[in-house]
């Protein structure tokens, strides 16, 4: 082989090489859902849907909590499990009905945050209807 040959033959190993690496980064990026909320516990919100935000790498619920004493409207939301895991199970944005009075099922965040989690159920109160998003989204 000759050096030039050699030459193009360790430039073209080290980028693949990079390619690889580079591909694979997103995986070691990924958390775990029970590193970031205590899945032995449970919290529920009763309000108004506001959001649901149909993004990678996961999706968001949002609703808006009002205080029954101060009238004071607190917006909570949960992390949910990533779009495409909710489709192949036949979900779409269109059954996060906003505007409609629903309890929010969430676990909480481990870093103290207490309106945020990781979802569990969206039920609605109009007809009791219950999204098990928790089951979908989950991977440990």
């Amino acid at each position: 082989m000759s050096m030039k040959s050699a030459k193009h033959l360790s430039i073209a190993v080290c980028g693949a090489l990079l390619g690889a690496f580079l591909a694979a980064a997103p995986a070691w990026a990924h958390h775990s859902i029970a590193a970031e909320y205590y899945m032995d516990q449970e919290w529920s919100q009763t309000g108004v849907l506001t959001r649901i935000d149909w993004i990678n790498p996961h999706t968001a619920t949002w609703i808006d909590v009002k205080d029954p004493q101060t009238g004071r409207i607190t917006q909570v939301g949960c992390e949910g499990g990533p779009p495409n895991r909710y489709s192949r199970a036949g979900l779409s944005p269109a059954d996060w009905k906003i505007g409609e009075i629903v309890t929010l099922t969430c676990h909480p965040a481990k870093n103290g945050n207490k309106t945020w989690g990781f979802v569990q159920t969206l039920t609605y109160q109009s007809d009791g209807h219950v999204l098990e998003l928790g089951r979908l989204g989950r991977r440990f």
